[in-house]
C-alpha cells in the first residue's frame, strides 16, 4: 500500500518499502521481491499521470539513470551496501536542510543539464541497489518549485522508466531466483489501489502541505537509510 500510495504522487514512500524488509530478510532478497511490485504500480501511476509530467526534466534524467543502473550492475557484486547507503540517506538530509533552512527560491526554475545529469546518475546507482533513488531526484527537482501533480508525475515516469529497465541486470544477476509470485501478485493487487490513493492525496492537499509531506517522508527515508546504514559498518 505505500508502494502504491507512493506511486500515486507522495513520493519517497516507496523507498521505505526496502529498508523496512530487510528487517525480516535479506536486503538483496528485498530489492528483488519489491521490483516487480514496483513495475506493476508504474503502469498504473503511468496512465495516472499521462498528462501532468516535465518534459524537459525526463529528457535529463532519464539517459543518465540509465548509466547510472548500468554502473550498478557492475559495482553492486564489490560495493558494500552500507557505502550507498549513507550516502542516499546523507543526500535526502542535505535536501530537506536546504528546504527548511537555505535561501528561499519563488517560482518555477528552469530544469539544469549538468546538476539533472549528476543527479540523474546517482538516482540511477541508488535504486538499482535499494529502491530509494528519491532523495538524489528530489535533490534535482524540488528546488524548481514545480506545481505538485507536474511533481508527482515527473517523479512517477521517470521511475518507471527507469525500474523496467533494471529488469534486464536484475534477471543477469539472478535475483529473479525463488522469489514467492504468488505472494508479489497479492501484493501488486494492494499496490495498484494505492496509487488511486495516492493520486487522490495529491489532488486534495494543498501545494504547501504537499510538499512538506514530502519533505517529511523524505527526512523518514533518510533516517531509516542512515540508521541501517550504521548498523551495517557496526556489522
Amino acid at each position: 500500500m505505500i508502494i502504491g500510495v507512493a506511486k500515486g504522487g507522495l513520493a519517497s514512500a516507496a523507498a521505505l518499502a526496502v529498508p523496512f524488509l530487510a528487517l525480516f530478510m535479506n536486503p538483496v532478497q528485498a530489492a528483488a521481491l519489491v521490483l516487480p511490485v514496483l513495475l506493476v504500480t508504474d503502469v498504473a501511476a503511468l496512465w495516472l499521470y499521462r498528462k501532468d509530467w516535465s518534459k524537459r526534466n525526463v529528457a535529463i534524467l532519464l539517459p543518465a539513470m540509465l548509466v547510472g543502473i548500468a554502473i550498478a550492475t557492475v559495482i553492486v557484486p564489490y560495493t558494500p551496501e552500507p557505502v550507498l547507503l549513507a550516502f542516499t540517506g546523507l543526500v535526502g538530509l542535505w535536501t530537506v536542510w536546504r528546504r527548511w533552512f537555505g535561501a528561499k527560491v519563488e517560482g518555477v526554475q528552469k530544469a539544469e543539464v549538468v546538476p539533472g545529469l549528476f543527479w540523474g546518475t546517482v538516482t540511477g546507482i541508488s535504486t538499482f541497489i535499494t529502491h530509494s533513488g528519491a532523495p538524489p531526484t528530489q535533490a534535482y527537482l524540488l528546488p524548481q518549485n514545480l506545481p505538485r501533480l507536474v511533481f508527482a508525475g515527473t517523479m512517477a515516469i521517470a521511475f518507471a522508466i527507469g525500474n523496467f529497465a533494471k529488469i534486464p541486470s536484475y534477471y543477469a544477476l539472478g535475483l529473479f531466483e525463488g522469489l514467492d509470485w504468488p505472494l508479489i501478485a497479492g501484493l501488486a493487487a494492494v499496490g495498484i489501489a494505492g496509487t488511486f490513493v495516492g493520486r487522490w492525496l495529491v489532488k486534495v492537499l494543498s501545494d504547501k502541505v504537499y510538499m512538506r509531506v514530502i519533505e517529511v517522508l523524505l527526512l523518514a527515508l533518510s533516517a531509516i537509510l542512515l540508521t541501517k546504514a550504521a548498523s551495517g559498518f557496526i556489522g
